[in-house]
């Protein structure tokens, strides 16, 4: 993919469509994240970098990431490369206590560690309970610490960027929303120096959209000092915002907090990480448990290995909640290529909306 940084510039930065994810500004000391998007401090003088070649928002070939990632290309407009959809949820109950949902993606993780699928994982914590930040676990005190969904936006694919070019941290996981797969992807295609080949299994959120860092302040307002503990969207019809804290319940208005959602998010195709190994998320309108979609020969080990142990519980996804999952995969595609073309922002090639 050819391209530097006047094009990153030009087709990404000043339209307004960065997703945050840290895989330029890991790269360039030209470049750097400012209130979670990435900034050009001033040019570099090259034609060609992987500053572009990285970014899920420029050109995304997706037959071809498929083909390298999966062997194939997708059947199924949807949902992408897949073998099958159910539901799971975590056995032990100190996870399912901790975790956001069913505790699915934490078994996982913990699974891939064990075994050894994996020896480190890059994850998404919080120091301050409100901004989000990339977080190396190792062990299974540093994986619990990391549970629960941050809904900024967090430059997580900066770390297994460093971590490549250091050399460090063996064979590396990754759990990741949509775009930060991609760029992740993109890396594992495109790149021709770093040992790739450590990236190990990549598990992908479920993600219709994130908050801008502009969120912050209005956040913080709202929390009155206390540590932020938890956020969630209850399903509708209750359209909230609820943020937990150690002594309260703050419910917001959806739709006021939807006004940091960045224009990134509304041109994303992506609801279910189509290039992930497997693809976790909740079960909507029922409490306690994930919807999974296999992808990858590494995801169904790794799923496997973990209901063989006894890790997770497996059950059918029924048929409605299925078709539902993809209307709503679907309608996200449609969305993004309508506002990509008001907007005059085309980056995908070989999947319609």
């Amino acid at each position: 993919m050819v391209g530097g940084p006047d094009l990153l510039q030009g087709r990404v930065l000043s339209p307004g469509i960065c997703t945050g994810c840290g895989a330029c500004t890991s790269l360039c000391p030209y470049l750097n994240l400012v209130q979670g998007r990435a900034v050009l401090l001033e040019p570099c003088g090259r034609e060609e970098g992987r500053c572009y070649s990285f970014c899920p928002r420029t050109e995304v070939d997706l037959p071809l990431l498929e083909g390298r990632i999966f062997g194939t290309t997708r059947t199924d407009p949807a949902l992408g490369v897949h073998s099958s959809v159910m539901k799971a949820r975590a056995r032990r109950t100190e996870v399912r206590g901790r975790a956001q949902y069913g505790g699915t993606v934490t078994s996982l993780v913990l699974r891939a560690l064990r075994s050894g699928r994996a020896d480190s994982f890059v994850l998404t914590g919080s120091r301050n309970g409100l901004l989000p930040q990339p977080l190396l676990a190792r062990t299974e005190e540093e994986v619990l610490a990391c549970t629960g969904s941050r809904y900024l936006l967090s430059p997580s694919v900066a770390e297994v960027v460093k971590l490549l070019r250091s050399g460090e941290g063996g064979r590396v996981g990754f759990v990741g929303t949509p775009c930060q797969v991609l760029a992740l992807r993109k890396i594992q295609v495109y790149e021709r120096e770093w040992e790739v080949s450590r990236v190990g299994p990549v598990i992908g959120l479920f993600c219709t959209w994130a908050l801008s860092h502009r969120a912050e302040g209005f956040l913080r307002e709202k929390l009155e000092g206390r540590k932020a503990r938890r956020f969630d969207v209850p399903p509708p019809p209750a359209n909230l915002f609820v943020i937990e804290t150690e002594g309260k319940r703050i419910e917001l208005s959806l739709d006021r907090v939807k006004e940091f959602v960045p224009l990134s998010c509304r041109v994303c195709f992506d609801m279910t990480a189509e290039l992930a190994d497997l693809s976790v998320g909740m079960v909507e309108g029922e409490e306690g448990w994930n919807t999974v979609i296999l992808r990858s020969e590494e995801g169904k080990r790794l799923f496997r290995e973990a209901a063989e142990e006894g890790e997770i519980e497996v059950a059918p996804l029924e048929k409605e909640r299925l078709e539902h999952l993809r209307e709503a995969s679907l309608n996200k595609k449609k969305r993004a290529k309508e506002e990509g073309e008001r907007l005059g922002i085309r980056y995908l090639k070989g999947v319609e909306g």
